[in-house]
């Protein structure tokens, strides 16, 4: 938790960003169940986490699917930018699609459960989604988005850019 939101040197604001990503396999979204004693414990969730200092938001995106859902994706694009509600904090949002694996929780350090999910899966289930992901799924889902696609002619490669 950021107890402070300024940085110590030069007094500016620090700035948390997280990142999720939308995994589709076919006309299914991968969500994962948050485990007990995460602040959305018991709600299926986008595979999201925090941007490590040492990595890129894609990066992170692509970690934090194998780390909570188990398994590989490929960054399609950009879908945008949420602002979270504690201050200061930022989610950057990618759409991937599945590469390989079999979806499987991280055996309960961040999430106990994860499955694929259609528009029809989620209606019929009887377990909370975390509302602002069901939301998100529902719209990629419907074709109801636009992404960002990479830009292979960035001159900063092989850093990703989103333009």
């Amino acid at each position: 938790m950021v107890t402070e939101n300024r940085s110590s040197s030069e007094g500016l604001p620090k700035l948390v960003v997280c990142v999720g990503a939308v995994v589709l396999q076919g006309h299914r979204a991968l969500f994962v169940r948050q485990a007990r004693g995460h602040p959305l414990e018991g709600q299926w969730s986008i595979p999201w986490g925090f941007v490590d200092p040492d990595e890129s938001p894609d990066s992170a995106a692509l970690r934090e699917t194998l780390e909570e859902g188990g398994v590989e994706a490929n960054i399609e694009g950009l879908l945008g930018i949420q602002q979270l509600h504690q201050e200061g904090w930022v989610a950057i949002v990618f759409l991937c699609q599945h590469l390989s694996g079999v979806p499987k929780p991280d055996g309960g350090i961040e999430t106990d459960r994860a499955a694929y999910f259609s528009v029809q899966e989620m209606e019929s289930f009887d377990e909370p989604f975390e509302s602002w992901c069901e939301w998100l799924v529902r719209r990629i889902l419907g074709g109801e988005y636009r992404i960002i696609p990479p830009e292979p002619l960035n001159p900063y490669r092989p850093l990703a850019a989103y333009l």
